[in-house]
């Protein structure tokens, strides 16, 4: 009897094993699935889309993946790097590789309060934002300061002869992957924030208190006070080239100003438009004063980058999403070594590299509604260049330049800055936008760092294979859209206009349509700029650019009207009789301008002739040139 009751007493012991083991199990794996970590819980939402180089786009709509509805592949498996690192196939924030003034070590104000910054050394964060193993070195997240902090370090000191010091050192960065810090940065452009994506569906679910966020949002933007037609920009930008009113004589005489004068006579010498074997004439304006321009950059111009600047704000840029123009110009500026010179008393340009897009992430208080510290944060910088170099004086800053794709860069950079080149995706009349001295910076959706290529197709359909009329998809977000929606959604079987298209896998959904369309509808957003432009010009799709006041990428030497549609905002309804009112024979001449202009519009890793890089710095340089007085 005695081993019976021990018998019972061990099996029950064995049970009572069993069943806490289970119960620990069952609490673990309901740990697992229904608290997920934040990483993998706001990957999911739209309303702060981690775009494809892993940061949060504020200020775009993300679902382009940005802008068109349909969201990007959640990839985020690692890729061996070069030097045994793992990084996203997509990189985001790059650290720039040796440049030709890698061995300078100038001075720098204090740009940061150490007391702000710290580094985390969790990689996972590094992985999502897209990170470098160098980059990862100095970086670790893109953290929000709070308001006590920034108020004491967000922006640099009122700089004298005295307050320049060596740079901080990288143990005091931190930038954040946590999704929650970037959701705040400023208004979103998603025009899906009330969306949630599966994972393993394209299913969604609306959220009805994200949408009543996103329509106040959108009262925020209005029209332009005054509409400027093209026409009128036109007139604009021969009036500012033949102006000596608007030109700035130097504070001192430098050898430079005579190669700049000259350059300004031997361009105005080949006035005279010929047959070009390289270039198509009615793309441009002048094609001949277009080539010896180009000529002459290429013999004579010298540009110093300053080293000055803290990471990530300056030196830092992103490869791919929908800011990544200005990363690719500052990666192959910084690191080209035909124009970029070590002495700046040759120098004809000055370049300062910094990232609108990174300042943003960095400095932007979260919910404060303010920009005013990421413009004194600039403001200062200048300050301290004028302060430790004699260059910005000698010409009140005329020669220098910036290449800035967020939409606040038209505000990070006023006051002094103002009188600078500014090369500005956002390149609207209304918010200070000066034809003739800025240049419209093309804002490009990079997909893949890697290849910036990537969906560059050859041998696209003719424009006797494209049936559908005009074709709109994308987010309902700023003043404009919603206006094209209600005239044509659903209204006519010509006018594909439609809201955000359902998710497929590399968005084919929207890229056929593209591909099978004679005109693509680029109307603004919450801002004039779209990268809806370049991508209709990748497809061979003509644009219609409905955006009032929009200077148009290399405004000074294309002929936009010859290869692109401009409606005015007021004309939405009256859109189609528009598109029909182009002949047969005009059409099928825009759509071989379409395919011949594209090559002004692609990025390279090894820049080549007439590409994206060089235009953008011939703009820059043509701008200077035609400043200088004769």
């Amino acid at each position: 009897m005695y081993k019976g009751v021990q018998f019972l007493c061990q099996r029950d012991a064995g049970k009572l094993l069993m069943l806490v083991g289970a119960t620990f199990v069952i609490v673990m794996v309901v740990q697992y699935f229904e608290i997920p970590s934040i990483g993998a819980f706001t990957s999911l939402f739209l309303g702060n889309a981690v775009r494809n180089d892993g940061l949060v786009d504020s200020n775009h709509n993300a679902s382009n993946p940005l802008e068109r509805g349909a969201m990007p592949p959640l990839d985020i498996a690692l890729k061996p790097g070069k030097n045994g690192s793992f990084v996203k196939p997509d990189l985001g924030v790059v650290r720039p590789s040796a440049s030709p003034l890698a061995n300078a070590k100038p001075a720098s104000p204090p740009l940061i309060s150490p007391s702000s910054l710290n580094i985390s050394p969790n990689t996972k964060d590094h992985a999502a934002i897209g990170l470098s193993k160098d980059a990862t070195s100095q970086l670790s997240s893109l953290s929000k300061p709070d308001q006590a902090s920034l108020s004491q370090s967000a922006s640099p000191p009122p700089l004298n002869a005295t307050t320049v010091s060596s740079s901080i050192s990288p143990s005091r960065l931190n930038i954040s992957s946590n999704t929650k810090d970037h959701a705040a940065i400023g208004p979103n452009k998603d025009a899906n924030s009330g969306l949630l994506l599966n994972n393993n569906s394209s299913s969604v679910t609306v959220n009805s208190s994200a949408q009543a966020a996103s329509a106040k949002r959108n009262q925020k933007y209005k029209p332009p006070s005054k509409v400027v037609p093209i026409s009128e920009m036109n007139i604009m930008l021969h009036q500012r080239y033949a102006s000596s009113s608007s030109s700035m004589i130097p504070h001192w005489p430098s050898e430079v100003d005579k190669d700049m004068l000259h350059a300004r006579s031997e361009i105005e010498k080949a006035g005279g438009i010929g047959d070009d074997i390289d270039l198509y004439a009615p793309l441009y304006r002048n094609v001949s004063m277009f080539k010896r321009s180009y000529e002459l950059m290429e013999r004579l111009l010298k540009v110093y980058v300053y080293q000055e600047g803290e990471k990530p704000i300056f030196h830092e840029y992103l490869l791919n999403g929908i800011y990544a123009s200005e990363g690719w110009f500052m990666k192959l500026m910084e690191n080209n070594q035909h124009f970029v010179t070590k002495d700046p008393s040759k120098a004809h340009l000055f370049y300062i590299p910094f990232s609108s897009r990174l300042l943003e992430l960095k400095l932007y208080v979260r919910k404060s509604h303010s920009r005013e510290n990421l413009v004194e944060y600039m403001k200062n910088f200048v300050d301290m260049l004028g302060v430790k170099y004699p260059y910005w004086n000698r010409t009140d800053g005329t020669d220098h330049f910036v290449a800035a794709c967020h939409d606040w860069a038209p505000a990070e950079t006023r006051g002094r800055m103002l009188k600078s080149i500014r090369a500005l995706c956002n390149a609207d009349l209304e918010v200070g936008f000066d034809v003739g001295k800025d240049v419209s910076l093309p804002e490009t959706y990079v997909r893949s760092a890697e290849n910036p290529l990537k969906n560059l197709e050859p041998n696209l359909p003719s424009a006797s294979e494209r049936h559908v009329l005009a074709f709109f998809a994308g987010g309902i977000h700023g003043y404009l859209r919603p206006i094209l929606l209600s005239h044509w959604e659903n209204k006519d079987p010509d006018m594909r206009i439609t809201g955000p298209l359902p998710h497929v896998r590399g968005s084919r959904n929207y890229i056929e349509l593209m591909k099978s369309s004679k005109f693509c509808v680029c109307p603004r957003g919450f801002e004039v700029n779209s990268p809806r432009i370049v991508e209709s010009i990748f497809f061979e799709c003509v644009p219609v650019i409905i955006s009032d006041n929009f200077v148009p990428p290399f405004f000074d030497v294309l002929d936009w009207e010859s290869f692109a549609v401009f409606v005015l905002e007021k004309d939405i309804p009256e859109l189609k009789k528009i598109l029909l009112a182009i002949s047969d024979e005009r059409y099928r001449e825009m759509h071989k301008r379409v395919k011949m202009v594209q090559r002004h519009f692609l990025w390279h890793h090894q820049p080549v002739k007439y590409d994206l890089f060089h235009m953008v710095l011939h703009s820059v340089w043509y701008n200077r040139v035609f400043q200088m007085r004769m």
